[in-house]
């Protein structure tokens, strides 16, 4: 399942991510990841919440974000939320390959898992197939 939180620059995005995260720390009794470029909420999250920077592992553009959640899942079944703080910062702003690699990790996790994106964009920008995720 994808869950995006959206709006522009400084409207809170990432503050209701850190809360989300913490929450689903205490109420899961499986894996959470937190995934970003560079270390903003790192220091914010919980330490049972396996964190990772795209940097360090060189993950730039969409397909290569696509395979490194496909590892993550691959390597631990356990997995039941992926936060992902500004993927835009790590994939670019192209909305309609955005939507196309949603569409293909919502097809990967199904029910299962729950993954939640921050982005840094006007909901009137966001290309139709980006939109049908946000609820």
């Amino acid at each position: 399942m994808i869950k995006l939180i959206t709006g522009k620059k400084g409207s809170g995005k990432t503050k209701i991510l850190i809360d989300q995260i913490n929450e689903s720390v205490k109420a899961t009794n499986g894996s959470v990841v937190c995934v970003e470029k560079g270390s903003t909420v790192r220091y914010s999250i919980s330490r049972k919440v396996r964190w990772c920077d795209t940097e360090y592992y060189k993950v730039e553009g969409y397909d290569a974000f696509y395979g490194f959640i496909a590892g993550l899942l691959a390597s631990n079944y356990d997995i039941t939320h992926i936060y992902v703080d500004g993927i835009l910062r790590i994939t670019g702003r192209d909305y309609t390959a955005l939507g196309k690699m949603l569409e293909n990790i919502d097809a990967l996790t199904g029910e299962d898992v729950t993954v939640v994106f921050t982005i840094s964009a006007d909901i009137d920008d966001l290309s139709e197939n980006v939109k049908q995720f946000i609820k």
